[in-house]
Parts: structure tokens; sequence; C-alpha cells
């Protein structure tokens, strides 16, 4: 009589060679490949929308103009202070109309400093949007090619996170930190009015300016002076920060290939 036990048993395969196949064939299983929207260095966590290729190219767009901006910085600080507070709504321009005004000489510098802080918040809804879209994703991305921009992002975002929408009246701080950045993402986060935002935002930036024309108004020309050299200042520390990121991007998508190419030939090895 055939045993039941060895009818099952598959024939010419030992018995130590059958129980090893299974675990060999899970182990030289590939790993499901990520979407391309699942990448690094991408600020959404699901598959992008309309809205989502919207904000990122006007994202990208605001970032450009910056860029485009700093080789006008020059030619704008020449302009009758005024007007330059109008196309700009800079320190150096509420300053230098607040000293004209002091004599004067800035009649209606009211409706020049409102127009300048309509024109300086004319792109901060895109981080507001950025944050409602992605949440900190977008802050991830900035942070991800320098570990000093991570850190300073997360020491402002501690601040924003204590003061709530007052963290707003602060985005316009003359120090090298990203506090405008991180305060308007953190709205968005939090579910904070696109209207209210920005009426927050223009205040803001208004009563800064007030701020700058009454330095002007009080102290005159030294202030304006002091202003000035800080714009110089602040354009070569604006250049600096531009390289830094390229050097900072090459590295990183240096590294990403080093770490590709590793990896493809490990997998190469265990295959033979």
């Amino acid at each position: 009589m055939t045993n039941n036990a060895d009818a099952h048993e598959p024939k010419g395969v030992p018995e130590g060679e059958a129980a090893a196949e299974a675990p060999i064939e899970a182990a030289v299983e590939a790993p499901a490949e990520k979407e391309w929207w699942e990448e690094e260095g991408l600020p959404w966590n699901s598959k992008p929308t309309k809205a989502d290729y919207w904000c990122l190219a006007w994202f990208g767009f605001a970032g450009l103009f910056g860029l485009c901006m700093i080789p006008l910085r020059a030619w704008l600080l020449g302009l009758d202070p005024p007007i330059m507070l109008a196309l700009t709504g800079s320190r150096v321009g509420a300053a230098s109309t607040g000293a004209l005004a002091a004599v004067g000489e800035a009649a209606n510098w009211w409706i020049y400093l409102l127009l300048g802080s309509l024109v300086a918040i004319k792109f901060d809804w895109v981080y507001w949007w950025a944050g409602k879209l992605w949440g900190r994703g977008i802050l991830d991305v900035q942070g991800a090619n320098s570990e000093r921009a991570a850190k300073n992002i997360a020491r402002v975002e501690g601040w924003a996170v204590k003061l709530g929408w007052l963290g707003i009246f602060l985005a316009y701080v003359p120090i090298p930190l990203p506090i405008a950045l991180v305060v308007f993402v953190l709205m968005g986060m939090t579910g904070m009015p696109a209207w209210k935002f920005m009426l927050l935002d223009f205040i803001s930036k208004t009563l800064w300016s007030l701020l700058y024309f009454g330095l002007g108004w009080i102290i005159g020309e030294p202030v304006v002076y002091v202003l000035e050299q800080y714009a110089k200042v602040a354009n070569w520390i604006a250049i600096g920060l531009i390289v830094v990121v390229f050097i900072g991007v090459y590295r990183n998508q240096s590294k990403k290939e080093r770490a590709a190419t590793a990896a493809m030939g490990g997998a190469v090895d265990a295959s033979h």
C-alpha cells in the first residue's frame, strides 16, 4: 500500500531543496517601485491635482521674480523715494519718504505707502496656498538641501506656533531668518481664510512701513543712510544665499545619483 504522505511529495525534488525554494524566491522579488510623485524633493503626499501644479508653478514664479529683482535694486534705490516706496514697499523707500515728508517734500505720502504695501504682499497668498495644500511639505522641501536652513525653519516654526495669527506681525522683522515663509505657510496649514490672511498681512506690512516712515521723519538723513547700507549688504547676502542653494541642490543631486548607482551595483552583485 502506498503511503499518503509520500504520494503528495514532489517527485525528483530533495526534501531540503523544496523547503528552501520559497524563501529564496521571496528574497529575489523586486520591491514595489515608487510613483513619481512619491519621490523626495516634492511637497505633496498624494497624487497631485491641477491645484497642486498651479500652486507649484506660482511658487516657482515668485522665486524667479525675486531673483530677477536683485540686480534691479541698485537702480530702484536711485528713484524718487515716494516712487520707490510705491513700487517696492521697501524699508529704504519708507524711511526716505519720511525724511522728505518731515520737510514738506512728500505730499500725499500715505498713498505711496499703501500702494507699496499692496505691491509688497503680491505673492504672499502663494505661500498661504502652499500651506493649505501641502502642510509642512513645502517647508520640508525648502530645508532639504541645507541643515542650517532646516534648523532655521524649525526655530521660526516654534515661534509661530506659540504666537498663532499674531505671528503675521513679525513676518517683516529684518533679520536673516525665513520668518515670512514659515508664518504664511502655517496660516494656510491652520485653515485661516485667505481674505483674513491677506488683510492681516496688509495691515502688518503697512504698520512696519509706518515704523520706518516715522524713523525717517524723526531722525532724517542718518536713518536713510543706515538703511541704504543695510540694503547693499542684504543684496550681497541674497546673492550668497542663491549660490549656496544652487550648490546644495547640485550636491544633493550628486549624492542621489551616487546612491542610485551603488544600489544598482549591489542589486547586480546579489543576482550573481
